[in-house]
C-alpha cells in the first residue's frame, strides 16, 4: 500500500534546508574562529545546530519512508480493513493477510492430559468438510492455561493445503498410546436405520449380511469393531455390488 506522502515529502524537504544552512554556518564558524574572529563557543553553538539539523532531517526522512508499507510475508488478502481516501493510524489495520504455506491448528487439550502430550512431536489433521487427512509437520503445547475453562493450547503446524483456508474447522488426532483394534473401511458398512452391517463371505464363497457393534473411527476411512467379525473374516468392500449379487441370486 501507499500513503499519501506529500506532507511528509515537504518535510523532508524542510529538513533537508535546514541541514544545509547548519552546515554552511557551521562551515564559516570554523572559518571566522581561525582567523580569531569568533569565539569557541560560537563554533560549539554551530556544531550543536548542525547535529540538531542532522537529526531532523533524519527524522523527517524515515517518517516518509513510512508512505510505503509492505507486507511482512508474502501471502494471500483475506479482508481489506481500508479503502481510498480513508485515515491510516497507527494500530489500525489495513490489511488481513495469511500465507497458505504457514497455516496452523489450534486444539485445546484438558489438563489431564498435559502430561500425556510432553513427549508428542506428530499428530494426524483431519479435514472432515474437505475429506481429507494430513500430518503435520510441527506440534507445539503452550506452557499455559487459560484461567476459565482450564484446558491448555496446541499449536498444530500444517504442510502446504491449497483447500484450507483460516477459519475452517478441523480435528486434531494425537497418537498417546498404542492398541489392538480390529476395523473396517468406512465405505463397506451399510447403515440401515440405527443398524450397521457390512457384507461378509464365507468359506463356501457365500455373501452374507452381519450386524456390527461399532467404535469409533481409526485412521483415515477406518471405523472400529466392537463386536460383530472375528480375525480372519472377508469382508466386502463393495457394499452395493454385494447387494445386487444377494438379490439377482435369490
Amino acid at each position: 500500500m501507499r500513503i499519501d506522502a506529500r506532507e511528509a515529502a515537504e518535510a523532508a524537504r524542510g529538513a533537508e534546508a535546514q541541514y544545509i544552512n547548519a552546515k554552511a554556518t557551521f562551515d564559516r564558524s570554523k572559518s571566522l574562529k581561525d582567523q580569531k574572529f569568533l569565539s569557541q563557543a560560537a563554533v560549539d553553538k554551530a556544531k550543536a545546530d548542525l547535529d540538531a539539523a542532522a537529526a531532523n532531517r533524519s527524522a523527517a526522512g524515515a517518517s516518509q519512508s513510512h508512505a510505503n508499507i509492505l507486507a511482512p510475508i508474502s501471502g494471500m488478502i483475506a479482508r481489506r480493513h481500508a479503502e481510498l481516501g480513508d485515515m491510516a493510524t497507527p494500530g489500525k489495520p489495513l490489511f488481513t493477510i495469511y500465507e497458505p504455506g504457514g497455516l496452523r491448528v489450534a486444539a485445546s487439550i484438558p489438563q489431564y492430559r498435559l502430561n500425556d502430550m510432553r513427549n508428542v512431536n506428530t499428530a494426524r489433521v483431519e479435514f472432515p468438510e474437505l475429506g481429507k487427512w494430513v500430518t503435520a509437520t510441527a506440534v507445539t503445547v503452550l506452557p499455559t492455561a487459560d484461567a476459565a475453562t482450564h484446558v491448555s493450547q496446541v499449536r498444530v503446524s500444517l504442510p502446504p493445503i491449497p483447500e484450507a483456508t483460516p477459519g475452517m474447522f478441523a480435528r486434531v488426532h494425537f497418537v498417546l498410546g498404542q492398541a489392538s483394534k480390529m476395523t473396517v473401511p468406512a465405505s463397506a458398512v451399510v447403515r440401515r436405520g440405527e443398524v450397521a452391517a457390512v457384507y461378509v463371505i464365507s468359506g463356501e464363497q457365500r455373501t452374507s449380511l452381519r450386524q456390527l457393534r461399532l467404535g469409533e473411527a481409526v485412521g483415515e476411512g477406518e471405523i472400529e469393531v466392537l463386536a460383530g467379525l472375528t480375525s480372519g473374516d472377508k469382508v466386502v468392500t463393495e457394499p452395493v455390488k454385494a447387494g445386487m449379487q444377494m438379490k439377482s441370486a435369490k
